[in-house]
């Protein structure tokens, strides 16, 4: 577990921080971490799981109460990503806005990622 100097990879909204230190408190997660993997109609999907403990390749983003642990195959995708928790009436989640994502799929479940010989 390491973190970076300097701008971290992705920042968190208020609304973020208090429920990924709401979601820490209750399951007493060292972190909360977050990944990607192959999937959906898009190519990829983001992951989200409580961690117990952090993987010592995992980049550690910390704000207030709220820890997030960056998986290491996620890393270079989520650089520039902010993380947001949205209330609505029928729907309640994380949101990424993320800069390197270049195409959704229609459910908004999977994405696709700019090639990274794009620049």
């Amino acid at each position: 577990m390491f973190a970076m100097p300097g701008k971290p990879p992705v920042t968190l909204t208020p609304a973020a921080v208090a429920q990924i230190a709401r979601l820490m408190q209750r399951e007493n997660a060292a972190g909360f971490r977050i990944g990607v993997k192959k999937g959906g109609c898009a190519g990829m999907e983001y992951t989200m799981e409580i961690a117990a403990e952090a993987d010592p390749m995992d980049i550690v983003v910390e704000e207030g109460e709220a820890r997030v642990l960056i998986a290491p195959l996620a890393q270079m995708f989520m650089i520039g990503t902010e993380i947001d928790y949205e209330v609505g009436v029928i729907e309640s989640g994380f949101r990424f806005h993320n800069p390197n994502v270049v195409e959704t799929c229609g459910c908004g479940e999977s994405i696709k990622f700019r090639d990274i010989s794009e620049g």
